[in-house]
């Protein structure tokens, strides 16, 4: 048998690669545009929880992209009090493979990888889902995630006003400095939610809640807004679904199913399921369903979060690293 060779990128390697606001844009919508399609196949994600006293679990995601020739696994921690010991709170290690031989082709680092690919469905949800002029942004939480949702929102809407509320002030502060930073445009901190979410275009709820809590108020809302809820543990009132025009996921297999999600009461108790359901966004992406129709309506987006996403990033980084001779070849047999 001849070796069998698989790729290492590391997080320093990943780092140098620099890839573009639009390089993620491109490479997570093309694996949206492939579910859409029916060129994939996404199993539900599922948790491996070790110690409840450790506050914290593990997600296990899957997928296989047609088009991309690659299947995928991401675990991926996601340990709340990690702060404390100065780690992120999501770790994650992405391992792809060659689906027609099942043979490894690399394993990535994909902390930041996570990162980019969840920022980068809540701005793609938004370019379909939200008013084209929408401009001004309220943004619940400061997990490593929201970076990239406000970074790549701003990217699509040039956002004129943006608002951020965190638990802790601490790092409410931080996270206002740093995208004042890197975006070179004010950043105002709020002390409270109503004050971050009312009368904004675009609602995003990143909050990390120990347990379900509804702290976002549905009379909040501005008619016309885009609201993307994706707390681990829902923040929001049962109501918020009875206002809403449009309701999109980003896959309904694993949104109606599991412990975890920002809607989750609402599928358990009836509120959401595939009546009232507008789709998932792929099929939207792929052009089977409408976006948004009209300026008055309010829409929602929920998303769990999607192995394709993390393939498709995956396989644009492993293709750049490979075309800048970083990441190093590893002997697997």
């Amino acid at each position: 048998m001849e070796p069998v060779w698989f790729t290492f990128v590391n997080g320093s390697d990943i780092e140098q690669l620099e890839l573009t606001d639009f390089e993620i844009l491109d490479a997570v919508e093309d694996g949206l545009r492939a579910q859409g399609l029916g060129e994939t196949v996404i199993e539900p994600r599922v948790h491996l929880m070790p110690d409840p006293a450790f506050n914290g679990h593990f997600n296990v995601l899957r997928g296989y992209v047609a088009p991309l020739g690659l299947a995928g696994v991401k675990i991926v921690g996601d340990y709340v009090d990690n702060y404390k010991a100065g780690l992120p709170s999501e770790m994650a290690l992405l391992n792809l493979f060659d689906p027609r031989t099942g043979m490894p082709v690399a394993v990535l680092d994909a902390t930041a990888l996570t990162e980019m690919r969840t920022g980068a469905l809540t701005a793609l949800g938004a370019r379909h889902l939200a008013r084209p002029d929408a401009r001004v942004l309220g943004h619940i939480g400061a997990r490593a995630t929201s970076y990239w949702n406000v970074r790549l929102l701003d990217r699509l809407f040039d956002l004129t006003e943006i608002r951020v509320h965190s638990r802790r002030p601490e790092s409410r502060r931080a996270f206002a400095e740093r995208l004042e930073r890197e975006l070179g445009k004010p950043v105002v901190v709020t002390e409270d939610w109503k004050t971050c979410v009312e009368g904004a275009d675009i609602v995003v709820e990143a909050s990390r809640l120990e347990r379900p809590e509804p702290l976002l108020r549905t009379e909040w809302i501005t008619p016309g807004a885009l609201v993307v809820p994706y707390g681990t543990n829902s923040a929001v009132e049962l109501g918020l679904t009875d206002i809403m025009d449009k309701i999109v996921v980003d896959d309904w297999g694993q949104a109606h199913a599991g412990p975890f999600g920002a809607l989750r009461a609402h599928v358990d108790s009836g509120r959401l399921d595939e009546t009232n359901l507008h789709g998932e966004l792929g099929e939207i992406v792929a052009g089977r369903k409408p976006g948004r129709e009209s300026a008055d309506e309010t829409n929602l987006f929920w998303h769990r979060g999607l192995s394709l996403s993390d393939i498709a990033l995956g396989a644009a980084l492993l293709k750049k690293a490979e075309e800048r001779g970083l990441g190093q070849k590893l002997r697997f047999s």
